[in-house]
Protein backbone atom coordinates (compact mmCIF):
# COMPACT_ATOMS: atom_id res chain seq x y z
CA UNK A 1 0.00 0.00 0.00
CA UNK A 2 2.95 2.33 0.69
CA UNK A 3 4.33 1.69 -2.80
CA UNK A 4 0.93 2.49 -4.31
CA UNK A 5 0.90 5.75 -2.37
CA UNK A 6 4.37 6.63 -3.69
CA UNK A 7 3.36 5.86 -7.27
CA UNK A 8 0.22 7.93 -6.86
CA UNK A 9 2.22 10.88 -5.49
CA UNK A 10 4.46 10.64 -8.55
CA UNK A 11 1.51 11.77 -10.63
CA UNK A 12 1.53 15.23 -9.02
CA UNK A 13 4.28 16.79 -11.21
CA UNK A 14 2.46 15.69 -14.38
CA UNK A 15 -0.82 17.06 -13.06
CA UNK A 16 0.85 20.37 -12.13
CA UNK A 17 2.45 20.62 -15.56
CA UNK A 18 -0.87 20.10 -17.29
CA UNK A 19 -2.63 22.58 -15.04
CA UNK A 20 0.01 25.30 -15.50
CA UNK A 21 0.02 25.11 -19.27
CA UNK A 22 3.15 23.11 -19.97
CA UNK A 23 1.03 21.19 -22.45
CA UNK A 24 0.61 24.37 -24.48
CA UNK A 25 4.38 24.94 -24.42
CA UNK A 26 5.09 21.43 -25.65
CA UNK A 27 2.42 21.81 -28.31
CA UNK A 28 3.92 25.06 -29.63
CA UNK A 29 7.63 24.30 -29.12
CA UNK A 30 8.95 21.55 -31.35
CA UNK A 31 12.30 21.62 -29.55
CA UNK A 32 10.75 21.14 -26.09
CA UNK A 33 8.60 18.31 -27.40
CA UNK A 34 11.55 16.59 -29.07
CA UNK A 35 13.72 16.91 -25.96
CA UNK A 36 11.01 15.39 -23.75
CA UNK A 37 10.31 12.68 -26.32
CA UNK A 38 13.95 11.60 -26.64
CA UNK A 39 14.45 11.68 -22.89
CA UNK A 40 11.56 9.22 -22.71
CA UNK A 41 13.12 7.06 -25.46
CA UNK A 42 16.48 7.05 -23.65
CA UNK A 43 14.81 6.09 -20.39
CA UNK A 44 12.92 3.20 -22.00
CA UNK A 45 16.07 1.89 -23.70
CA UNK A 46 17.94 2.14 -20.40
CA UNK A 47 15.18 0.13 -18.71
CA UNK A 48 15.40 -2.53 -21.47
CA UNK A 49 19.19 -2.76 -21.14
CA UNK A 50 18.98 -3.02 -17.36
CA UNK A 51 16.30 -5.69 -17.57
CA UNK A 52 18.23 -7.86 -20.05
CA UNK A 53 21.46 -7.43 -18.07
CA UNK A 54 19.98 -8.99 -14.93
CA UNK A 55 20.86 -12.65 -14.65
CA UNK A 56 20.01 -15.55 -12.41
CA UNK A 57 17.14 -16.04 -10.09
CA UNK A 58 15.47 -13.38 -8.09
CA UNK A 59 16.97 -13.52 -4.63
CA UNK A 60 14.55 -12.41 -1.97
CA UNK A 61 16.24 -12.41 1.39
CA UNK A 62 13.85 -12.34 4.30
CA UNK A 63 16.58 -11.56 6.84
CA UNK A 64 17.23 -8.02 5.70
CA UNK A 65 15.12 -5.27 7.13
CA UNK A 66 12.48 -4.01 4.71
CA UNK A 67 12.93 -0.67 2.99
CA UNK A 68 11.54 2.26 4.87
CA UNK A 69 8.18 3.68 3.85
CA UNK A 70 9.95 6.92 2.91
CA UNK A 71 12.29 5.10 0.52
CA UNK A 72 9.44 3.12 -1.08
CA UNK A 73 7.42 6.32 -1.58
CA UNK A 74 10.45 8.15 -3.02
CA UNK A 75 11.04 5.27 -5.44
CA UNK A 76 7.39 5.31 -6.53
CA UNK A 77 7.47 9.07 -7.07
CA UNK A 78 10.68 8.85 -9.11
CA UNK A 79 9.32 6.06 -11.30
CA UNK A 80 6.20 8.05 -12.11
CA UNK A 81 8.01 11.37 -12.64
CA UNK A 82 10.23 9.70 -15.25
CA UNK A 83 7.30 7.89 -16.89
CA UNK A 84 6.49 9.66 -20.18
CA UNK A 85 3.04 8.11 -20.56
CA UNK A 86 1.73 10.03 -17.56
CA UNK A 87 2.80 13.33 -19.07
CA UNK A 88 1.14 12.42 -22.33
CA UNK A 89 -2.04 11.47 -20.49
CA UNK A 90 -2.22 14.68 -18.47
CA UNK A 91 -1.30 16.87 -21.43
CA UNK A 92 -3.60 15.26 -23.98
CA UNK A 93 -6.54 13.73 -22.17
CA UNK A 94 -7.55 15.79 -19.14
CA UNK A 95 -7.60 19.26 -20.77
CA UNK A 96 -10.29 18.06 -23.18
CA UNK A 97 -12.76 18.09 -20.31
CA UNK A 98 -12.09 21.68 -19.29
CA UNK A 99 -13.62 24.46 -21.36
CA UNK A 100 -11.11 27.31 -21.91
CA UNK A 101 -13.54 30.02 -20.77
CA UNK A 102 -14.86 28.03 -17.83
CA UNK A 103 -15.00 30.13 -14.61
CA UNK A 104 -13.26 27.58 -12.38
CA UNK A 105 -11.04 25.81 -14.93
CA UNK A 106 -8.20 25.31 -12.43
CA UNK A 107 -10.51 23.75 -9.85
CA UNK A 108 -12.05 21.49 -12.47
CA UNK A 109 -8.61 20.35 -13.64
CA UNK A 110 -7.53 19.67 -10.05
CA UNK A 111 -10.73 17.68 -9.44
CA UNK A 112 -10.19 15.54 -12.56
CA UNK A 113 -6.58 14.95 -11.54
CA UNK A 114 -7.62 13.96 -8.01
CA UNK A 115 -10.12 11.44 -9.36
CA UNK A 116 -7.41 10.01 -11.61
CA UNK A 117 -5.00 9.76 -8.66
CA UNK A 118 -7.59 8.00 -6.49
CA UNK A 119 -8.33 5.45 -9.20
CA UNK A 120 -4.61 4.94 -9.78
CA UNK A 121 -4.12 4.29 -6.08
CA UNK A 122 -6.84 1.61 -6.11
CA UNK A 123 -5.32 -0.05 -9.18
CA UNK A 124 -1.79 -0.02 -7.71
CA UNK A 125 -3.04 -1.56 -4.47
CA UNK A 126 -4.73 -4.32 -6.51
CA UNK A 127 -1.48 -4.90 -8.45
CA UNK A 128 0.43 -5.12 -5.19
CA UNK A 129 -1.99 -7.63 -3.73
CA UNK A 130 -1.83 -9.77 -6.87
CA UNK A 131 1.98 -9.64 -6.92
CA UNK A 132 2.13 -10.69 -3.27
CA UNK A 133 -0.17 -13.63 -4.01
CA UNK A 134 1.99 -15.05 -6.85
CA UNK A 135 5.41 -13.95 -5.56
CA UNK A 136 6.69 -17.32 -4.37
CA UNK A 137 5.65 -19.10 -7.57
CA UNK A 138 7.53 -16.64 -9.75
CA UNK A 139 10.78 -16.28 -7.77
CA UNK A 140 11.21 -20.02 -7.38
CA UNK A 141 11.26 -20.69 -11.14
CA UNK A 142 14.28 -19.33 -13.08
CA UNK A 143 12.70 -20.08 -16.48
CA UNK A 144 9.70 -17.89 -15.66
CA UNK A 145 12.01 -15.07 -14.56
CA UNK A 146 14.07 -15.30 -17.75
CA UNK A 147 10.91 -15.23 -19.86
CA UNK A 148 9.54 -12.27 -17.92
CA UNK A 149 12.79 -10.31 -18.25
CA UNK A 150 12.97 -10.85 -22.00
CA UNK A 151 9.31 -9.94 -22.42
CA UNK A 152 9.69 -6.73 -20.42
CA UNK A 153 12.90 -5.76 -22.22
CA UNK A 154 11.24 -6.34 -25.58
CA UNK A 155 8.24 -4.26 -24.53
CA UNK A 156 10.53 -1.41 -23.42
CA UNK A 157 12.36 -1.46 -26.78
CA UNK A 158 9.07 -1.55 -28.71
CA UNK A 159 7.70 1.36 -26.70
CA UNK A 160 10.92 3.33 -27.21
CA UNK A 161 10.70 2.72 -30.95
CA UNK A 162 7.10 3.79 -31.07
CA UNK A 163 7.84 6.90 -29.02
CA UNK A 164 10.83 7.78 -31.24
CA UNK A 165 8.59 7.62 -34.32
CA UNK A 166 5.81 9.67 -32.71
CA UNK A 167 5.03 12.91 -34.48
CA UNK A 168 3.59 15.92 -32.74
Amino acid sequence: MVAAFGCTLGILPHMAAAITGLAALLHTSAVAFQVLKYLGVAYLLYMAWRTVREKGTLAVEEEHSPRSARRVIASGVLINVLNPKLSIFFFAFLPQFVTPGQPNALGHMVWLSAVFMALTFVVFVAYGMFAAAIRDRVISRPRILTWLRRTFAGAFVALAGRLALTER
